[in-house]
């Protein structure tokens, strides 16, 4: 009940404050290239039920649909920003959306494409799938796009295992350093 209504005020209030920035960037993959604005990406929450996790587009409209690191040449299907976007992690700030309805939560295990099939069986295994997925978690701190699914799952484990207010606090703090510093980003 603490985690959830965390979530819903700190969310609010930072839509509140980057309103602007959102718009900014708005206009700016709208004028970078062409189709829609927002990406809604298929993705699996809680008790592996299906949400569309919005995100600002940084793919051309032709990309396949699958994770960026089974794409041959990711490089070439990235729009004239999103690079940039998704390096310092803007094309993320669409997902407070997601928080506010509930599908996600600030904290939690990263939510996998529908067709992630091995991450999913393997958080299935362990119960992860349990938990609400979040913007940033523990494995995202801790590797990010670095690290192996099977080490990703023991890291989403270890967050089911430890959760807490103050634990979630701390990753939300780490976050904010490793966006900044651009750690454990692939494309």
């Amino acid at each position: 009940m603490l985690k959830r209504l965390f979530d819903i005020v700190i969310s609010f209030v930072a839509l509140c404050f980057i309103a602007l920035p959102i718009l900014f960037l708005s206009l700016l993959v709208k004028l970078t290239s062409k189709g829609p604005v927002i990406y809604w990406s298929d993705r699996i929450g809680r008790d592996n039920v299906i949400f569309r996790m919005p995100k600002f587009r940084t793919m051309l409209i032709d990309t396949p649909d699958v994770a960026t690191h089974l794409l041959v040449e990711p490089d070439l299907y990235l729009t004239p920003i999103g690079k940039l976007l998704r390096k310092i992690s803007l094309d993320e700030l669409p997902q407070l959306w997601s928080v506010l309805k509930g599908d996600m939560s600030l904290v939690g295990p990263r939510p996998a494409l529908y067709n992630q099939d091995d991450l999913i069986k393997l958080r299935t295994e362990k119960k992860i799938h349990k938990l609400i997925p979040g913007i940033t978690g523990w494995a995202q701190i801790n590797g990010r796009d670095e690290i192996s699914i099977p080490e990703k799952v023991a890291l989403d484990e270890y967050y089911m295992q430890n959760q807490s207010f103050w634990l979630d606090i701390a990753i939300l703090w780490r976050t904010v350093f490793k966006v900044a510093k651009k750690e454990g980003v692939a494309h």
